[in-house]
């Protein structure tokens, strides 16, 4: 009898690696701390290095530390970080009303605060999600620390003199002193294990953000010194989470003030009984979109009202245009839940022709008949989309009886990885797929591929991956999901959690209509497939603004036709 050995494909490896990093965070989790650079952090550690993270690029190399990685996870947290031995991370427990100065990442919506010198706190308001994707940020940036301490001492164990010189530098820069760049990026590049080059046009990139992150001069000495001072004197760095963070996870506590506050405040104004188009989406492409022209009325189109008040120089015209949206029929809410989602509220009752753009096709006549609300949400993250729009989709209660409100679409807009096609393109849900797991979510989706065809941009048609986070994107896995029967277009964090949400308030608990109008589309960020085009090469820029109001516009559309 021949017997077939089986191998296991590297996509096999690398989903069987997520699975491992997973339950470790959550086993960690519960146990309430640990030391990522001890045996407790051993599983994190090896996991991440099976699954190769595209955006993690030369993690696995023992010298060489990964500088575009380092930029996009500093950018993503606290500012000060690499000099805290001790992180905790908490929920929402009271520290905005001390005299703590919150610290905020740019490029994600936490509080952070510094307690001392060695100690940070980090708010964790968004969900399960939020908490595996700093945990990875971390393993990552303890990872190429001690990267950082190898390079930093010779044979003897002694540093080598280009640490020295590196201390020196830091000195320097701390005090405002000058020093010579050119000299410094010399000795970084040994610390670093990378070409004079490479280090120069980081440390440029770094400089650049210097509001938000420290200088890699900076951020390397930090994170080689306090690598040195646990691996000789036996000062461990901890990661600990809070008592109240461990109770609160996965009982949408936040999620369940947001959604009470827009409800509260749509019952305050007898508005629950109109029709309600629930929009996920960033909080200034519908806001331009219709109040845009109102002050900016000589622009030729609405691409150009895009681009005109996407540039750093418009800050005034983008105060005047939502001062005037504020007056017309807009109302922001102020979230204090802890959710981290803003919201705005349109009464479309305002609208006025001659302020939408000529190319915004709409039936004035219904739209006044019917006075439609458009409730535009913010971006959620990961697993708090579920938690969002799960208690969002209930109806109102505390009334003589309970207030179902009426939701007549969801629409759909987010940022996502493409599998074939470039930054900037679009993609079309045809199903989302969940990733690790057996679960799937086929839809009626409004839009098709013709919607967007004819603009200048690709346009891709068919199922979304909904991963567990964009850090975690393996080439493996994506190109089995591009190539395989599955033919997958993209990759987001959020579908599959919104569709989990709508399918049970529409299928099961019959709180909103059951054939109640889905839209999803996404325009793309990045493709983790193609070198170079990593979410770690940075931002769109201007590029993501055709894309965000093509989108934009076509939601409006089919709303208010």
């Amino acid at each position: 009898m021949k017997i077939y050995e089986i191998k296991r494909t590297k996509a096999q490896e690398a989903r069987e690696a997520i699975q491992r990093l997973y339950i470790a965070m959550r086993h960690l989790f519960i146990r309430g701390n640990y030391k990522p650079l001890g045996e407790s952090g051993r599983a994190l550690r090896d996991a991440l290095q099976v699954l190769q993270p595209e955006i993690y690029g030369s993690l696995n190399d023992s010298e060489r530390v990964e500088l575009e990685g380092m930029h996009y996870i500093f950018l993503r947290l606290p500012k000060g970080i690499e000099e805290c031995r001790f992180i905790t991370l908490i929920s929402k427990e009271g520290f905005e009303y001390a005299n703590f100065q919150p610290i905020i990442a740019p490029n994600r919506r936490r509080n952070a605060y510094r307690i001392d010198e060695e100690q940070m706190y980090i708010e964790m308001t968004r969900g399960r999600s939020d908490i595996y994707d700093i945990l990875t940020h971390l393993t990552f940036m303890f990872m190429e620390s001690d990267k950082i301490r190898k390079n930093s001492i010779d044979i003897r164990g002694n540093p080598r003199r280009e640490w020295r010189m590196l201390e020196e530098t830091v000195k320097k820069e701390s005090s405002g002193d000058d020093f010579k760049t050119e000299v410094a990026y010399t000795y970084l590049s040994t610390l670093l294990g990378r070409t004079y080059n490479e280090v120069q046009r980081m440390a440029e990139r770094f400089a650049t953000s210097s509001k938000h992150v420290n200088s890699l001069f900076h951020i390397t000495y930090w994170l080689g010194k306090i690598a040195m001072e646990e691996a000789l004197n036996e000062q461990d760095r901890e990661i600990t989470f809070s008592s109240a963070l461990r109770e609160k996870i996965g009982h949408h506590i936040h999620g369940s003030l947001w959604a009470n506050n827009i409800k509260q405040f749509l019952a305050e104004r007898n508005w629950s009984n109109r029709p309600i188009h629930i929009i996920s989406a960033n909080l200034h492409s519908v806001m331009n979109t219709l109040y845009g022209f109102a002050v900016l009325p000589d622009e030729n189109n609405l691409e150009e009202l895009a681009k005109k008040l996407s540039q750093e120089s418009a800050k005034e015209a983008r105060k005047k245009v939502e001062q005037f949206a504020l007056e017309n029929g807009m109302y922001s809410l102020d979230d204090d839940s802890g959710a981290n989602i803003g919201v705005q509220i349109f009464d479309t009752a305002h609208l006025q022709s001659n302020w939408l753009p000529k190319e915004l096709q709409w039936n004035e006549t219904g739209i006044k008949m019917q006075m439609p609300l458009l409730l535009v949400m913010d971006y959620a993250f990961g697993e708090q989309a579920y938690e969002t729009m799960d208690e969002l989709l209930k109806p109102i209660e505390g009334y003589h009886q309970e207030l179902a409100l009426d939701v007549q679409s969801i629409s759909i807009m987010g940022k996502a990885g493409i599998l074939e096609g470039n930054k900037g393109d679009i993609m079309v849900a045809t199903a989302h797929i969940f990733e690790g797991t057996a679960d799937n979510y086929p839809i009626e989706n409004q839009f098709t591929k013709q919607d967007f065809e004819g603009y200048g941009l690709n346009v891709y048609e068919g199922p979304m991956v909904t991963v567990l986070g964009t850090s975690l994107q393996n080439k493996d896995i994506l190109a089995y999901f591009l190539n395989s029967s599955w033919r997958a277009v993209g990759l987001e964090m959020e579908g599959a959690h919104y569709q989990k949400a709508i399918q049970a308030a529409a299928k099961i608990r019959k709180s909103i209509d059951a054939n109640v109008i889905l839209r999803y589309a996404y325009y793309a960020s990045d493709n983790p497939l193609v070198t170079g085009a990593t979410l770690a090469s940075g931002s769109l820029g201007l590029e993501g603004v055709k894309p965000t109001y093509l989108v934009t516009l076509k939601i409006l559309e089919k709303i208010l036709s």
